[in-house]
């Protein structure tokens, strides 16, 4: 028998979310509950397949012209077009002056792995992330050969946004570096600038000539409104930066396992634009032919027409709704039992929280004990995905963080 060439790698370290949702699926305990991952479910735990999705399936599915050809390297056009006007609206001077390049993308983490090779390859510099942020963030920054930095984000103490701490990293960051920033409902914390608070980070980094790179993985998801949720977005474009965003359509759409996303390069005022965005989109063709050729279309297919039929993009606003409403309301409702049956802590930041994710407070030994003791599952660092948990459920879940409050701390 010969040694394997593959024998000298060493162990790689197992996905903490995906290792717990194992130990979730194998807990015989009737009560147990996943606040591990990062995906809707309905008052019933029930994955959610959106109305909107499903009409325009159907619509696909009886298209006597729909077709399984290899797409273009950049995507599907009709697709990426809608996704920009989602970004930054219909009536956007930057899509009307075609100064934006877009390519389709797997997923929200492919964009995000597109927009980095991209960076690489132009001027390369360090990536400053929020701490806490989202772990794949961590990975795919040193993966593409870009140094990787820390600006602070979260008051510990205080269980809100520290942003003194996050201005003060803005200005001794060196000129002309990359900042990663969550358009709305910021993973994992769950809290979100406000827009003063956005303004005043924009007038920073437009004095230290910073790039900002928007991860918006929530649009329409985090508050219910498309708008809203695009607001820094589009605040920062009306300020001249050139940018680039990360845009998912897994939770607003529901579409997770079919991995639809796109990358948008925005040049609001620069010199040339016509020829920097052909060279963009020469180049994103180019890392993209490398990495996977080109990207599926079933999902996307599903996304444009949503994005492009009134009716379908009408129903769509009214499953957002159905989404962040629910979520909305059981955060309200986590916050009021905690306080009623009088929990030691702070509560009030799981309301004010927006989005999927909720940084809850709880230390790592809390965390542990509610994992192996009550078959509650959720990281090590405090992080619970509030659409795990609902009106069956929710009794127990304060109950237990109520006792393993008390006793560990």
């Amino acid at each position: 028998m010969s040694i394997s060439r593959f024998s000298v790698l060493k162990p790689s370290t197992p996905d903490a979310i995906f290792a717990l949702v194992g130990r979730y699926t194998l807990d015989k305990n009737p009560n147990k509950i996943n606040l591990a991952i990062g995906a809707y479910k309905d008052e019933h735990q029930k994955p959610w397949v959106l109305p909107c999705v499903k009409q325009a399936k159907k619509i696909i599915l009886n298209d006597p012209n729909d077709n399984h050809e290899y797409n273009p390297m950049i995507g599907i056009k009709s697709f990426t077009s809608a996704g920009a006007k989602l970004i930054l609206g219909d009536n956007s001077s930057i899509i009307k002056n075609n100064s934006i390049s877009s390519v389709q993308s797997i997923g929200g983490t492919g964009a995000l792995k597109l927009g980095f090779e991209l960076l690489k390859r132009a001027k390369p510099s360090a990536v400053y992330i929020s701490n806490p942020t989202w772990a794949n963030h961590v990975s795919m920054i040193p993966e593409a050969n870009l140094p990787l930095k820390y600006y602070r984000y979260w008051d510990t103490k205080n269980l809100k946004i520290d942003f003194k701490g996050l201005l003060d990293d803005l200005w001794n960051a060196p000129n002309n570096s990359t900042f990663l920033l969550h358009a709305c409902g910021h993973n994992p914390t769950g809290i979100d600038p406000t827009k003063e608070q956005w303004k005043e980070i924009a007038e920073v980094m437009k004095k230290k000539n910073h790039f900002p790179f928007f991860d918006c993985a929530y649009q329409g998801f985090a508050s219910g409104n498309i708008i809203n949720d695009s607001w820094a977005i589009r605040y920062f474009a009306e300020q001249g930066f050139e940018m680039l965003v990360s845009q998912s359509f897994s939770k607003n759409m529901g579409l997770y396992g079919e991995r639809v996303g796109c990358l948008h390069v925005i040049y609001p005022k620069i010199q040339n634009t016509e020829k920097i965005v052909k060279l963009v989109n020469d180049h994103l063709a180019s890392i993209t032919r490398s990495f996977y050729s080109n990207a599926p279309s079933f999902g996307a297919k599903i996304a444009e027409k949503i994005l492009t039929q009134p009716d379908l993009r009408e129903q769509w606003y009214k499953d957002m709704t159905t989404m962040s409403g629910r979520i909305s309301n059981i955060r309200k409702e986590l916050s009021k039992r905690l306080k009623e049956r009088g929990t030691p802590g702070q509560w009030d930041h799981f309301y004010k929280q927006i989005g999927m994710f909720s940084y809850s407070g709880l230390t790592e030994k809390q965390v542990v004990e509610l994992n192996n003791k009550y078959s509650i599952y959720f990281t090590k660092n405090g992080r619970i995905s509030i659409s795990g948990l609902n009106m069956d459920n929710l009794d127990y879940f304060v109950e237990s963080v109520d006792k393993v409050v008390r006793t560990i701390h």
